[in-house]
This record gives structure tokens, C-alpha cells and sequence, in this order.
């Protein structure tokens, strides 16, 4: 077996785990809140187009935008609860990914379950009232088990789609087995991508062929089958969920991780330095940018690596550049003051928005700068990645140097790279500290007018633990540590087969202690 595949197969006990008690909980809740509704659209005609168009209304949105737009909200209602009840709870990672699968698994039931119950056969509708049943009687006893069949068709539907979306809630900080995917993604692992891909792929059909079976027995009578169906499912439930009660006790430090390689590294780097104090550490990687970020002055996370330029155009707002000291400083007193969000310090690099192209086509262009870009920009192609083109830093760019390209597209960063080397792009909205520049040879074109922020590289404590002096002495140390060149080689080198950077590997592609 391939190094890569053992790496993955590691992972997979905690991975399915996850996977399987957010799907199962997600399908339960929406079983719960579907039937009911569906006995009461089948009652009322009046009620029936509304209750059916909300929950077509909601599987139009994007599974990944409806899993984001939850954490906000919880996050806001966490804070309400904290100020009313002196309580809050996490809105970080389960519950936004549990409520969002849930209206997911809603319309499949639903529709099913109507449709089931108002195609009993009128004549035996009018038999069971001429025997005297109450309206409850003919419910429980006559319509639910004729309408069974159809009703577990819906369940089966809502079982797939579940588990398909379930791999999409790792930007929210929930493990599933969507963490292969986006990890494998970011650092171009294909094996632990396909391998995700697959886990998912053999979950959703095996649980389709059990419901199946279950469906199958009821529409024959055949209880045996249904029982059968019934067991096998609860008991590969249950084997799947038996590793996540081996985690133990809740880990002291919770650190986090932005969706790319970088970030893989530097919170292994953290976590190895906490450990080292003999301290449980969690780490939740592939967390959005705004994500992390909320998640962190919530403290949902408890420390983080972002970087200045974010921080200033995203978090405060600002588009002017008074310089990299300034923007350190203005930082470290405003995060303090507006979330009590602690800047330890620079790490030492930068991770810039950056202009980049390939050496030889820069050369035949004669271009250096964003000047000479501006010069040129209607007859290229601009790609970046998917959030750069309405982030500030663009609109700073264009409005600094009016810059008009023939035609612009958003990729993925790994496919971004790939189509700067392919040609489908001429230019790219790189990153400073990455490993590819190098690797690609490209040239990074110079911002002579200052457009964009510095980016550099800090470390961000959360409110909670703005006094913790384990945390705080353990990752001291790691200011001012860390070169660019490092960073690069570190971004470049480092065996991303496990699909999740270890501690010993992050500290040695960094050449640290």
C-alpha cells in the first residue's frame, strides 16, 4: 500500500465518525419535522403549495452558502444567550452544519410523504371511516403504512443527499470526510481527494441499498426484511461512530487553520509548541477566512495565524496603506479594543497579494510593475482566486492603476497556478510566501504606488485566552522565527501525503527547534 493511501486510511476512523453522526442526526431531525408536515400539507391543500415551495426554495441555495450563512446567525444568538442567560454555545463546526444538512434532507420527505399519503386509494380511506376509525386511527393504522413505501423512497433521496453535502461542512469547522477533499485540494493531494470522493461515494450507497431493502420489505410485507435492514444499518452506524468515544477528554487548546497549505503548517507549528507543555490540542483546519476570525474573538478557536492586509481591508475596513508599522500597530490597539482579539506578534514573513507572471512572458511584455501590467492589461487574462476580485485590495489595485483585462476568472489557487503555466491566464493574483513562485519560476510584478497592505504573517489570540500564560510563553518563541524563504521552501516541501501536516514536519520543513 502506497504511502499516501496508509496515510489516508488513518485518518478515516475519525473522519467517517464524524461524517456518520452528522448525517444520521441531520436525517433524524429532518425525519422528525418532515412527517408531521407532511400529514398536515396532505390535510390541508391551502397549506400544502406554501409548505412545498419553502422547502423547494431551500434546496436552491448552495449547499456551501447555506452552511457559511448559519454560523453567523448562531453566532449572533450564541452572543444574545451569553448577555440573557449567562450561557452560550458553540457556533462553530456541528450545529451550523447539523441545522443547514437538516433543511437539506426536508424536501425529499416532504414531497414523498404527500404524495404517499393523499394516493391512498380513496375507496379504502372510505372503508376505514365506515369501520368508525377516528382520524388518528386511520392515520397510524391505514394511510402511514400504505404510504410507507413512498415515504422511504424520500428518506432514501434525503439519506444521499445528506451525506453528499456533509463533505461540504469543513469550512465551517466540522470533520467529515469533506477534509480530505479541501485538504487534498489545497496542497494537490489527488490520492487523499479521490479517496474522500470514494469513502463519501461508498457511504451514501450503502445506505441507499440498506433503505432500500428496508423499502423494498415494506412494500412486500415482509417484516424480516425491513428488521434486517433496520439492524444492519444501526449496527454500521454504530461501528462507524465506536472511534469518536476513543478521543478523550476535550482538548485544552483549540487551534485553527485558514484552507490553505500554509495555514496546514503553521498550526501544526503551534500545536507542537502547546503540546509541548503537555497541553491536549484540537486543531480545525479548512475554516473560511471570515470564519476563522469570528470564530476566534468568539472563542470558538483560540489562536490563529492571519495576516495584516486581511486584517486591515477585511476586519477594519480600511483601504489606505500608512506603511507596515503603522498598520502593526493601528492593528494590535484596534483588534484589542473592538474584540479584545490579542496580536502576539509577527512571525517573521509576509504572505502578500501579489501580481504575478511567467518569467518569459513578463520579458517579451517588458513588464516589472503594475505600471507596465496597466499598459498591457486589455490584451491578457487575469486569474485569481475565487475571493480576491471583490475583496478591497482589488478594488485599491484597480482604482490605483486602472486596470482593464481582456477577460478575468476565478479558479481554485492550485488550478490558478496551473492555468498561469497552461495559458488560459497571463497573469495571477499569487500569494508572496508560496512555494510556486519559486518552483514555477515566476516574477512578481512591483506595486510601486503602494496599493496593496503589507501581509504580514501574526499570531492572533483569542479574548478567553488573552491571560493564559502557557499559551502565550509556548508561542513567544515563534515571533520574528520565520523567513519567507522558509516559509516558501516550507510551503514547497513539506510531505503533504498525510493530508494533515504533522507537528515534527511542520518544524522541520521550517528548520525550527
Amino acid at each position: 500500500m502506497s504511502p499516501q493511501l496508509a496515510a489516508a486510511f488513518e485518518l478515516l476512523p475519525e473522519y467517517l465518525g464524524w461524517h456518520v453522526l452528522l448525517s444520521v442526526s441531520a436525517l433524524a431531525l429532518g425525519l422528525v419535522i418532515s412527517l408531521p408536515l407532511a400529514v398536515a400539507a396532505s390535510r390541508s391543500p391551502r397549506l400544502r403549495w406554501p409548505v412545498l415551495a419553502l422547502a423547494s426554495l431551500i434546496q436552491t441555495i448552495p449547499s456551501l452558502a447555506l452552511l457559511a450563512l448559519f454560523y453567523p446567525l448562531l453566532l449572533a444568538l450564541s452572543a444574545a444567550s451569553q448577555a440573557l442567560l449567562g450561557q452560550g454555545f458553540s457556533a462553530l463546526g456541528f450545529l451550523p452544519s447539523l441545522l443547514a444538512l437538516t433543511l437539506y434532507s426536508i424536501l425529499p420527505i416532504l414531497r414523498n410523504g404527500v404524495t404517499g399519503i393523499t394516493g391512498v386509494d380513496p375507496a379504502i380511506s372510505q372503508a376505514a371511516d365506515g369501520v368508525g376509525m377516528t382520524r388518528r386511527q386511520k392515520l397510524i393504522q391505514v394511510e402511514l403504512p400504505l404510504a410507507a413505501p413512498v415515504i422511504m423512497a424520500g428518506v432514501r433521496t434525503a439519506a444521499v443527499w445528506t451525506i453528499g453535502a456533509a463533505t461540504l461542512s469543513t469550512p465551517v469547522g466540522q470533520t467529515s470526510l469533506g477534509n480530505y477533499i479541501f485538504a487534498g485540494l489545497q496542497t494537490e493531494n489527488w490520492v487523499s481527494v479521490l479517496f474522500g470522493c470514494a469513502a463519501a461515494a461508498v457511504l451514501a450507497m450503502t445506505t441507499d441499498q440498506l433503505l432500500g431493502l428496508v423499502e423494498t420489505g415494506l412494500r412486500t410485507r415482509r417484516r424480516g426484511m425491513v428488521l434486517g435492514g433496520l439492524v444492519a444499518l444501526l449496527v454500521g452506524a454504530a461501528a462507524a461512530l465506536l472511534p469518536l468515544a476513543s478521543f478523550g477528554r476535550p482538548a485544552a487548546y483549540v487551534v485553527g487553520a485558514k484552507n490553505f497549505s500554509e495555514q496546514y503548517i503553521l498550526a501544526a507549528l503551534m500545536a507542537d509548541r502547546l503540546q509541548r507543555t503537555g497541553a491536549q490540542v484540537e486543531r480545525k483546519e479548512n475554516l473560511g477566512s471570515s470564519v476563522a476570525y469570528r470564530a476566534l474573538a468568539a472563542g470558538e478557536i483560540d489562536v490563529y495565524v492571519d495576516y495584516t492586509g486581511t486584517l486591515w481591508t477585511s476586519v477594519l475596513g480600511r483601504t489606505d496603506n500608512p506603511g507596515r508599522a503603522a498598520i502593526l500597530t493601528q492593528l494590535t490597539a484596534e483588534l484589542k479594543k473592538r474584540d479584545g482579539v490579542v496580536v502576539l506578534g509577527s512571525l517573521g514573513f509576509e504572505n502578500a497579494y501579489a501580481f504575478a507572471m511567467r518569467a518569459d512572458r513578463a520579458k517579451a511584455l517588458g513588464v516589472t510593475s503594475l505600471d507596465d501590467l496597466a499598459r498591457e492589461a486589455r490584451n491578457l487574462t487575469l486569474g485569481t482566486d475565487v475571493e480576491f476580485l471583490s475583496r478591497p485590495e482589488w478594488k485599491a489595485v484597480d482604482a490605483a492603476y486602472n486596470l482593464t483585462f481582456k477577460a478575468e476568472r476565478s479558479f481554485q489557487p492550485t488550478f490558478m497556478y496551473r492555468a498561469l503555466g497552461s495559458g488560459e491566464a497571463d497573469v495571477i493574483s499569487a500569494f508572496s510566501s508560496d512555494g510556486r513562485i519559486a518552483a514555477d519560476r515566476l516574477v512578481v510584478l512591483s506595486d510601486p504606488r503602494g496599493a496593496i497592505p503589507p501581509y504580514d504573517a501574526v499570531i492572533l489570540v483569542s479574548p478567553r485566552r488573552a491571560q493564559d500564560r502557557r499559551l502565550l510563553d509556548a508561542l513567544q518563541p515563534l515571533v520574528g522565527a520565520v523567513s519567507v524563504e522558509a516559509m516558501r521552501a516550507a510551503n514547497y516541501s513539506v510531505d503533504r501525503d498525510a493530508g494533515k501536516v504533522t507537528p515534527a514536519e511542520a518544524a522541520r520543513a521550517l528548520a525550527l527547534p
